[in-house]
């Protein structure tokens, strides 16, 4: 996870530092923007996340015997343009969630393996940058359900307040960025984000989620976009 946050701070500063040079390059009087219009986009997610946990005060101790999982989120996205610089993004997509400890982790000693399936709607603020641009914003979820494997053996989780229970509600932070590329009548989008759980999930530790989610969307700009702005 240490290096996975190397390369999202890389990242983002290498957006940061194009989306400024563009703005730079057009200078006083320069009316690249003032041709654009505000465009509302809705497209279908179907994409694999990079999942871990971390476990609060015993996280450094367990740093190095965790292991970060495959999930896969599908749902929708929903860009609402309301000046060429700046949109509004709401998501509603089913993820799942979890990460997984190796046998010589010192919490349990035994290999284990946690899974949640969970609906997540963040709502973003977009600032567009020329081709770039960035996400920062609110998340909450709900977990539906979810199973820990202990040694091969798999059981349901309880969602009560017991020493083994999870919590149904989750909030976070969702950061990140990306660029857009138009193509004939529509626009191919990458989109690079990272979530940062703010809720511990279990009532006896403290378990937060961590993603890290890469999504390629392709649509086409509404006809009319009811929120835009000239």
């Amino acid at each position: 996870m240490k290096n996975l946050r190397i390369v999202i701070v890389i990242g983002m500063l290498f957006l940061f530092t194009n989306s400024y040079a563009q703005l730079k390059d057009m200078g006083p009087g320069k009316t690249k923007d003032e041709k654009k219009s505000a465009k509302t986009y809705l497209d279908l997610m179907v994409n694999m996340v990079s999942t871990n946990l971390n476990y609060g005060g015993a996280n450094s101790i367990v740093a190095d015997h965790k292991k970060s999982m495959n999930g896969i989120q599908a749902g929708a996205s929903l860009q609402a343009g309301i000046t060429p610089q700046f949109s509004l993004v709401t998501e509603l997509y089913f993820i799942r969630k979890g990460g997984k400890l190796k046998t010589t982790n010192p919490l349990s000693g035994k290999e284990s393996t946690l899974r949640l399936n969970t609906l997540e709607l963040p709502v973003l603020a977009r600032f567009h940058m020329g081709k770039f641009f960035l996400n920062a914003g609110p998340s909450i979820a709900y977990n539906l359900s979810g199973n820990k494997k202990i040694n091969e053996v798999s059981t349901k989780l309880s969602f009560n307040n017991t020493s083994e229970g999870f919590k149904r509600f989750d909030a976070g932070i969702q950061l990140g960025g990306g660029i857009e590329f138009p193509f004939k009548q529509k626009r191919i989008a990458l989109d690079i984000r990272y979530s940062y759980g703010l809720t511990n999930i279990s009532y006896a530790k403290e378990i937060y989620n961590r993603i890290l989610m890469i999504s390629v969307l392709f649509s086409k700009a509404w006809k009319t976009n009811p929120l835009g702005k000239k």
